[in-house]
């Protein structure tokens, strides 16, 4: 089956362990061995992938926190010498958690799993794709929330936060607001240096301000003639 992946471990003994296996036993395409969570944001920001090999214990950033930052629909196999995050694993699209040092036998079993698991979704995915309901996960505390996208009404940036309104909750999240700014699309768009907004959320415009749930929130002139030219585009 020709599946694409990548391998994020900051160890390149597990790195070149798995990439062995890999081509020994399957016909992936391995795209790229990262070997800390930044390197691999920054690839998978450029290039797409099937599914991606993750450690968990990392430095700068954990497995689990860099699944909790990546699109939601991200495939993910685990990769750890510790079991006692199996359980947190699954807040995730997780197909498989494989525990250190990884087996021949079990790499095997593993690749049977990942196949039918991509062999069982692809007439899901074309079947029920607007269906689907778009979310991703965020860290609050040692909580991950899963929150909707189409809830969220907008994203303030705070210093070295960013809070994520919806019409039920605040949530401070630990990033900046152009690395979240780069993983959104539309409805989603910048309208300032310190807000992204949901324009299906936007309730009227006035004086290059708009209007979310009451909440008024400046257009400053650097964004503003991106923002009205997709206003436009709706405009009768």
């Amino acid at each position: 089956m020709n599946l694409s992946c990548i391998i994020i471990d900051d160890e390149p003994d597990a790195i070149d362990l798995v990439e062995l296996l890999i081509q020994q036993c399957t016909t992936w395409t391995l795209k790229a061995k990262c070997y800390d969570a930044l390197e691999a944001m920054a690839f998978l920001k450029k290039q797409r992938v099937d599914f991606i090999f993750l450690d968990i214990n990392m430095p700068k950033l954990t497995g689990m926190e860099l699944a909790a930052l990546l699109p939601p629909q991200t495939k993910i196999v685990f990769t750890t010498a510790y079991s006692e995050y199996a359980v947190d694993s699954y807040a995730f699209e997780t197909i498989d958690y494989l525990l250190k040092p990884i087996t021949l036998k079990r790499f095997l079993a593993s690749v049977k799993k990942i196949e039918q698991h991509f062999l069982k979704r692809e007439p899901e995915q074309s079947a029920n794709a607007e269906q689907r309901e778009e979310f991703f996960f965020v860290k609050s505390g040692k909580v991950f929330r899963k929150i909707v996208l189409k809830d969220i009404q907008y994203f303030e940036g705070e210093k070295d936060y960013v809070r994520l309104v919806t019409g039920h909750e605040q949530l401070l999240i630990y990033r900046r607001l152009k690395d979240i700014e780069e993983q959104l699309d539309l409805p989603f768009i910048r309208i300032h240096n310190s807000y992204i907004i949901n324009y299906e959320q936007l309730t009227k415009i006035e004086d290059n301000h708009i209007y979310i749930a009451g909440k008024r929130i400046p257009v400053s002139e650097k964004f503003r003639d991106g923002f009205m030219k997709i206003i436009n585009e709706k405009k009768f």
